[in-house]
């Protein structure tokens, strides 16, 4: 009987290895599957970081040859620009321009100075002028209201009515921020109102020989505030020369103001609306700008461009930006000795 039991386990060990080895091989195919399936993910992930480096390798290799190609037609720019400033083309976007040494009086740069026209916020640098003249404390409060506001042109401003300033603070805001508002009051405050405040600006022009001159307000929103580059170099060469105050005030790039709330004071930035003003390459003494429709974009300076004192007058510009591209060639021409060569062959010529 063992011996039979023996027998029968014998001849059943092919079946049971062959069905264990059924069993791993079922087991082991769908282990197989996934380590091809991680095998091809791998390969996938492989190709696709080279596809990647590839592409931004491309990509590297473009802009490269993108920024090779701004700096070659920027240098062919100013390679122009350098050739046409050499021979006094200055190629300015305003369409009245002037530049006079300030120390010899010398016309160094000219175009259109005596076409009269409207002259916007320049007209808050004789604002500022007349104020000063009249010898107003400068630390007296003026109170914000209804007759400050802009009925002209609906112009908005961030000074709320009732706030109430000094006399400094609203110069401050007028000359660097060309605030309409603060203008508005301190010609609102002046003794005689601001009739008497315009017959001041027009008297105080007339006595410096502006004679194509003519103001109607404070704040230079009415189109018939009215001069010439020539004119008004003549205010901007005053103002550097016997108003230091002006100096002082309208060369600051920021200014903060504190004003009453509803709830509690809150502070208000005003940036200077001449950009160059906060540029370290410029060593400005006197700056305004100016700007409504009808007169385009305005600037004048007396600044400092190679070793001499400049009075700068640009009117009705094309843009806002171009009266600064305007000054910023005007500047390269001066420091290139361009003025120099230009001169120099007038004296030839004659």
């Amino acid at each position: 009987m063992p011996i039979e039991i023996g027998l029968e386990r014998k001849r059943e060990m092919p079946r049971i290895l062959l069905t264990l080895l059924l069993s791993l091989s079922i087991l082991a195919w769908p282990m197989a599957e996934v380590q091809a399936a991680d095998g091809k993910s791998r390969t996938s992930q492989v190709k696709a970081k080279k596809s990647k480096a590839k592409n931004q390798i491309k990509a590297k290799h473009k802009k490269k040859i993108a920024k090779r190609g701004q700096r070659n037609q920027q240098a062919a720019r100013d390679a122009e620009l350098d050739r046409a400033l050499t021979n006094g083309n200055l190629q300015l976007r305003s369409h009245s321009a002037l530049v006079i040494n300030q120390a010899t009086g010398e016309l160094v740069y000219t175009k259109n100075p005596e076409v009269e026209t409207p002259i916007a916020s320049i007209t808050k640098l004789m604002t500022a002028v007349v104020t000063l003249d009249a010898g107003l404390p400068l630390d007296e409060q003026i109170t914000i209201n209804a007759e400050d506001l802009d009925r002209l042109k609906g112009t908005g401003s961030r000074l709320p009515l009732g706030a109430t300033l000094t006399r400094r603070e609203l110069l401050h805001l007028a000359l660097i921020a060309s605030e309409n508002r603060a203008a508005a009051a301190l010609s609102r405050a002046y003794p005689g109102g601001r009739e008497a405040f315009v017959e001041a600006m027009n008297r105080k022009a007339r006595g410096l020989g502006m004679q194509n001159t003519h103001y109607v307000d404070g704040t230079g929103l009415s189109s018939h505030n009215r001069s010439t580059a020539m004119d008004l170099a003549k205010l901007v060469d005053v103002a550097s020369r016997q108003y230091p105050t002006i100096r002082e005030i309208s060369t600051i790039g920021s200014y903060d103001v504190e004003v009453e709330g509803r709830k509690r004071a809150r502070q208000i930035a005003y940036m200077n609306t001449n950009a160059l003003t906060r540029n370290k390459d410029w060593d400005i003494g006197i700056s305004k700008t100016g700007y409504i429709s009808e007169a385009g974009h305005c600037l004048v300076m007396q600044t400092r461009i190679g070793g001499q004192k400049m009075v700068i007058v640009l009117l009705d510009s094309w843009g806002k930006w171009s009266r600064i591209g305007d000054a910023q060639r005007i500047k390269r021409w001066i420091e290139n000795g361009g003025a120099e060569r230009v001169a120099s062959r007038a004296g030839r010529a004659t």
